[in-house]
């Protein structure tokens, strides 16, 4: 099973972009993807871009991954 995360491109080089996730950066192919831009959010799939994101559509999921992953927070 393959998770994809909402990435966001932060700089494009030659047809590779930097992506963040959370503080995390890593390089991903841009080939697959129509008119990519920086501030644009992708799914990744083996170190390719694959699919643009909505933006709203992208916070929301990475906002629900948080909820899922990240240990609850002590109220005491």
């Amino acid at each position: 099973m393959c998770l994809a995360i909402p990435s966001k491109i932060i700089k494009i080089e030659n047809n590779m972009a930097t992506i963040d996730v959370e503080g995390v950066q890593r390089q991903a192919s841009l080939m697959l993807v129509d008119d990519p831009k920086v501030g644009d959010y992708v799914i990744v799939h083996a170190g390719y871009a694959i699919n643009k994101l909505d933006e709203k559509f992208a916070k929301e999921t990475l906002g629900l991954l948080r909820e899922v992953f990240l240990p609850p927070e002590k109220t005491e």
